[in-house]
């Protein structure tokens, strides 16, 4: 097990306490990331309850008004900007804590060579001297939609037609639909085409995500970058 100088020149054995400070280093990492997988699950965990409180007010009686259900989708919005932010933290640790199980702990165990002369171990030091984020805010948005938020969504928008078709009686007529979403002086034809657009656009972020990270796999080359 050898490292390769700055210079390409002289090699040299880690010994075991530079094996053991990468050791140390991998199980904060870890660390890091269980604390804000913890941070993400709460405000996911914020989405659901809030989003079951709104459901319980509208469907409380016949006459309940379904503007919970519209405002709601305010918080839900919070709640999904402020766990893409955190995502973004959480790729941070996760990605180091991958690559160096991918590139020092995999050859460690496989056979013994922990292949640094493939520079694995600058692109981690690089990333420590000069930290910055793994993923764009879009891209993490869209990720938190296809782990936990579209679900969210569907049930919201789900929620609020169930609500307009059922309560206080069955709808019989188009017309009637739309003269139970009206929202004060906003016609309910805006009010659902507005509606539609919101869960659209997460749809349309989340597919983008998809492609977005599929694509990224595709030409990514082995100990090219950590993302």
């Amino acid at each position: 097990m050898c490292v390769i100088s700055e210079t390409g020149g002289q090699q040299r054995e880690l010994n075991g306490a530079e094996i053991g400070a990468i050791a140390h280093l991998y199980r904060g990492e870890v660390y890091r990331s269980t604390m804000w997988r913890t941070r993400l699950d709460n405000t996911t965990n914020w989405a659901v309850v809030t989003l079951g409180v709104a459901l319980s007010i509208s469907y409380a009686s016949p006459d309940a008004s379904p503007l919970p259900l519209v405002l709601v989708g305010i918080l839900i919005i919070l709640f999904l900007m402020l766990e893409a932010r955190r995502y973004r933290y959480f790729n941070v640790w996760r990605a180091r804590a991958r690559w160096m199980e991918v590139n020092f702990y995999v050859p460690l165990l496989r056979d013994g060579n922990l292949r640094l002369e493939e520079n694995w171990q600058r692109t981690l030091a690089g990333d420590y001297e000069f930290p910055a984020y793994h993923v764009s805010s879009l891209a993490a948005i869209g990720r938190r939609i296809r782990r936990n938020y579209l679900w969210i969504l569907v049930i919201q928008s789900l929620a609020y037609v169930g609500k307009l078709v059922v309560h206080p009686f069955p709808v019989r007529t188009a017309e009637e639909l739309l003269l139970r979403a009206d929202i004060g002086p906003i016609p309910g034809a805006v009010v659902l085409l507005v509606g539609a657009v919101y869960l659209t656009s997460w749809v349309w972020i989340a597919l983008w995500s998809m492609r977005s990270d599929a694509a990224r796999t595709r030409i990514r080359s082995p100990g090219s970058s950590m993302g």
